[in-house]
């Protein structure tokens, strides 16, 4: 090769490595905006937000849109706490495993069915070494119900769920009947639970309806709205006086305004699942999300849907008049004892009906129970109850 050849070669050698250092500067560039686009996105407030063509700019109507992997085996609800109106969701009568949010149903069960929460107890033996997520429990340890139920709903603790099973139902299976009869009593007809803490097993199973139907009824209990709604909790051993420190895993509760709770859930199986509650304006909301890939932003969609299309109307007050009717020719102021809030959608005004029905005309003095009062939407029925004389 003469010097002319050898500069020529030269030359093509600096240049192809120009070309590979050019093409390796785009290709990290490049990356960096993809990422950081996908951070900034992620990073903007729900209500600028759009996803697979839904979008909210605080006008008009929105539709709740989810990441790709809902499509399948996964399910979704949303629901009014109070009146337990369905706003949204799809395959919500579908079967399907929850994971750690049946630790919802441990809760609410263990709080109705313990006589005393703050009585101190000794984990037993069963309790310790349960697989998954756990709060670290020693045999001998002593805590009362109630701080293993912060363990159990801020960390998840599969360990709290076993003991709190022993310490209420006196074992695990016999706090799982327990958890069962309370599905049967709401009606709870796609639910069926093997264990306190949500560990796979093929016939431990609910739907998004279903969760979402016990979760609003559980967030109408104080004592459980308290500690799911609670960021950190410090519990202490009796036994030794060490301290632990639980922080909420439900992130929902710093990520939207006005969160209310209330527990997350994951298994290989199951999926990401999280259940989700928050109030505004008078009216609180629960969402469920089964196996949904990205729960907290499809979740946060289920709120922001429910917040921007509903809103609470108050139907009937307790022990305030709504009419006066005629009794055996005696006009009768009539009321009833329970209040009745309901979440409609603008334009759904017209569409509400009340019905009283007298059916003891002959008692009617003062408080006395005459009849039955009935609220109608769309000639659906929504509520009734009893009617009394004032």
């Amino acid at each position: 090769m003469d010097r002319t050849d050898k500069r020529r070669h030269k030359r093509h050698e600096v240049a192809k490595k120009v070309i590979v250092v050019a093409l390796a500067t785009l290709f990290t560039v490049g990356i960096s905006l993809f990422i950081a686009v996908g951070i900034r996105y992620n990073d903007m407030p729900m209500k600028y937000r759009e996803n697979n063509g839904a979008y909210y700019n605080g006008q008009g109507e929105v539709k709740p849109s989810f990441s790709p992997i809902t499509k399948g085996g996964s399910s979704s609800c949303i629901m009014d706490v109070k009146s337990g109106r369905v706003l949204g969701g799809s395959n919500i009568n579908t079967p399907l495993p929850m994971a750690s949010t049946t630790k919802i149903v441990t809760a609410i069960v263990a709080i109705e069915k313990c006589a005393d929460l703050d009585k101190v107890c000794d984990i037993p033996r069963k309790a310790i070494g349960v697989e998954g997520s756990s709060i670290y429990l020693k045999e001998g340890d002593r805590y009362s119900v109630r701080e293993l139920l912060y363990g159990l709903m801020l960390r998840s603790g599969n360990d709290s769920a076993a003991a709190i099973a022993h310490i209420v139902g006196g074992s695990e299976e016999g706090f799982v009947e327990l958890m069962n009869s309370k599905a049967k009593e709401l009606s709870l007809s796609n639910t069926h639970f093997v264990n306190p803490h949500g560990l796979h097993d093929d016939d431990h199973y609910t739907s998004a309806y279903d969760l979402a139907k016990i979760s609003a009824y559980a967030m109408r209990n104080e004592m459980f709205k308290e500690v799911v709604g609670t960021k950190s909790k410090v519990v202490g051993n009796a036994e030794d006086g060490t301290k632990k420190y639980f922080v909420n895993k439900n992130k929902i509760l710093s990520m939207y305004e006005g969160s209310t709770g209330i527990k997350t859930g994951f298994t290989k199986v199951a999926g990401r699942c999280l259940v989700s509650a928050a109030e505004r304006k008078g009216m609180e909301v629960v969402s469920v999300v089964l196996n949904h890939g990205d729960m907290w932003n499809d979740s946060m969609n289920n709120l922001d849907y429910a917040f921007a299309n509903y809103f609470p109307i108050e139907i009937v007050t307790k022990d305030r008049m709504i009419e006066t009717v005629s009794v055996n020719g005696k006009n009768i102021n009539v009321c009833v004892k329970e209040d009745f809030t309901y979440p409609i959608k603008k334009g759904e005004e017209n569409s509400l009906e009340y019905n009283i029905d007298i059916t003891d005309v002959k008692n009617a003095q003062k408080d006395a129970h005459i009849g039955k009062f009935q609220v109608y939407c769309s000639k659906r029925l929504i509520f009734e109850t009893k009617l009394y004389s004032m």
